[in-house]
């Protein structure tokens, strides 16, 4: 059941009403009712890791008191069973195949050849996602910034609620808990920009993201026989059809809550016009990248007694090669992160440096070499990220040196569409979560049904969020 379907519309639009005109009398109906269909719609992809999820649930909302009183000792002793928990759970789902794998590989090499059992099991959805809220939800209140949940309803809803569960945002317990725990009312304003957000992330996804994917498979699949110029241009679309999937899912999932009466956090802001590395950082996925700074890469220059530009570079690297993990059990998703965990390392050493020559240059040719160097150091970051192995990527990168452009209308119809939406995300620019459509009537509604038309016109091929398999 994705959000680009039938069966989520006529899901999403019974639970709207049943939960504002029928299970509306208490909050605690209003939650108990929100927990049943988030369970519902998790159990939609595959009933069989239902039990998983509510397992994990389960033990953090438990382990969390003991955490938050007790001896120190104690404290830590149930804040690390419960890590372990969460680790165990994604090591075992997501990681156990490729690590066993890579040492049966690296045994082979010093000659010790054995036969490890392999698990033939699927990645249940949105496990990094809603391990990761339990893991902040137990760091937090060992840290002494938030208290345990007394109703396992209200804790079950922050780590479960529907919109956010498969691909996030990564939500915060000090964020989302007080408004589970709130009396609701629709709030009409609020709804409307819910569902301008549904809208604008639904074109996002069906009308750019599902439309370049066609055109960017092609030319990742077949790069071997690509011009130079036609690997370029693929870059250029996955760039924008990763960012239109994520960010069109990310759209749809606050306006969703919103129109419950729930605010998310924030993931996008504008990326593409960073001009450094670490400011892209803080723009694209901004849910997960707040995460590991704030629990691990905080705590991991923490514990080298240092915040030195040494100490903040290690830490980027070691951030940056989990993170690259995190988003993928294969080793170009490890050197993705290291791509970037190697710019943000420089970045820190050459900060003062970088500043004191970019003082010296006009401040428009500052900017541009800035967005420049940042943008082009992305794309060739996408380069791991898409391609499906290591070799691959390494290939795809020799190819774009090695030919010239020979096939010029492959895909240039899309430029209808994403020249005009690289305009209107600039125009969204300051706010991504509170759209300023036009005041105009006339034109805003012009506007609406222009989205919807061409929403209705690539309705026919629903294709699943990118993010969904991290």
């Amino acid at each position: 059941m994705i959000f680009n379907s039938s069966p989520f519309l006529i899901f999403f639009v019974s639970v709207f009403f049943l939960y504002w005109f029928v299970f509306n009398r208490t909050i605690r109906l209003q939650n108990f009712f929100i927990l049943a269909v988030s369970y519902f719609f998790y159990g939609w992809w595959d009933w069989r890791f239902l039990g998983l999820l509510v397992l994990s649930t389960l033990i953090d909302y438990f382990f969390a008191f003991p955490i938050a009183s007790g001896t120190e000792r104690k404290r830590k002793f149930f804040l690390v069973l419960s890590l372990i928990n969460n680790l165990l759970v994604l090591g075992i789902f997501k990681y156990y195949n490729f690590f066993i794998t890579e040492v049966q590989q690296l045994g082979s090499v010093f000659g010790l050849h054995f036969h490890p059992y392999i698990l033939s099991i699927a990645l249940p959805l949105g496990i990094s996602f809603y391990t990761f809220h339990g893991m902040s939800y137990v760091i937090d209140i060992y840290r002494g910034n938030f208290k345990p949940v007394k109703n396992f309803v209200d804790y079950a809803v922050f780590v479960c609620f529907f919109p956010l569960l498969i691909a996030g945002p990564i939500e915060r317990a000090g964020h989302l808990v007080p408004q589970v725990q709130a009396k609701r009312k629709f709030d009409y304003a609020q709804g409307v920009q819910g569902l301008r957000l549904i809208l604008w992330g639904l074109f996002k996804k069906m009308v750019i993201a599902d439309s370049l994917a066609r055109i960017v498979d092609t030319i990742f699949g077949s790069y071997r026989q690509c011009q130079g110029s036609t690997l370029v241009l693929g870059v250029l679309y996955f760039a924008v059809q990763i960012y239109c999937d994520f960010s069109g899912y990310s759209d749809i999932a606050i306006g969703t809550a919103k129109l419950l009466g729930f605010e998310l956090l924030s993931n996008f802001r504008y990326p593409y016009g960073s001009k450094s590395i670490s400011e892209f950082w803080t723009r694209w996925h901004m849910s997960m990248s707040n995460w590991f700074y704030d629990y691990l890469f905080t705590p991991l220059v923490a514990s080298l007694r240092s915040w030195r530009l040494w100490a903040v570079a290690t830490g980027a690297i070691i951030t940056f090669l989990i993170s690259g993990l995190w988003h993928g059990a294969s080793l170009h998703y490890v050197v993705w992160g290291l791509w970037y965990g190697v710019a943000l390392a420089y970045e820190a050493l050459t900060r003062r440096t970088r500043g004191e020559i970019f003082a010296r240059m006009p401040a428009w040719l500052a900017t541009f070499i800035a967005w420049s160097c940042a943008t082009g150091y992305t794309l060739v970051g996408y380069i791991f990220f898409r391609s499906p192995g290591l070799s691959s990527a390494f290939g795809y990168m020799r190819s774009i040196t090695h030919h010239l452009f020979s096939r010029p209308a492959l895909g240039s119809f899309m430029l209808i569409y994403v020249l005009p939406f690289l305009a209107m995300d600039w125009y969204f620019r300051k706010n991504e979560r509170i759209l300023s459509f036009p005041k105009n009537l006339f034109l805003r509604y012009s506007f609406y049904t222009v989205l919807v038309f061409a929403i209705l016109y690539h309705s026919n091929d629903n294709s699943g969020f990118i993010y969904f398999q991290f």
